[in-house]
């Protein structure tokens, strides 16, 4: 991680996001971006992937955070999360197994979150987003 006298990149590769540190809205480490969930249409980043808690790599959990609930912090070279970071560890999450990441999936965490349905539709007959 960079030092606060070091400049840092607005750009990061997706391989070295398990760099990025998350923190909480008063500066506490919650932990790191896992990897970033791509739209592969716009090549926008609609979530991303945090990794919390876990030690020596057991009992890890990953939470899928829709991006616009990050803020960067240029001072610090890392994400802080605007929302509570109980709500954050309330909503939707995985251990072991990474869910299918459809349509369903990510109503899901859009409603929990309370932020507009990101369409992941494939054909020409798109829902629009609500």
């Amino acid at each position: 991680m960079a030092q606060p006298d070091t400049p840092t990149q607005l750009l990061i590769q997706s391989n070295k996001a398990d760099q990025m540190t998350v923190k909480s809205r008063d500066g506490e480490k919650i932990g790191y971006v896992y990897s970033f969930m791509i739209n592969k249409r716009s090549g926008r980043a609609l979530y991303a992937v945090l990794t919390i808690g876990g030690f020596l790599g057991m009992g890890k959990a990953y939470y899928p955070l829709p991006f616009q609930l990050l803020a960067y912090d240029p001072a610090n070279d890392s994400y802080q999360v605007t929302i509570d970071r109980r709500v954050l560890e309330g909503g939707p999450s995985w251990a072991n197994n990474a869910p299918l990441f459809d349509q369903a999936y990510a109503d899901r965490v859009a409603s929990y979150y309370d932020v507009a349905r990101e369409n992941l539709s494939l054909g020409d007959s798109a829902i629009p987003a609500a």
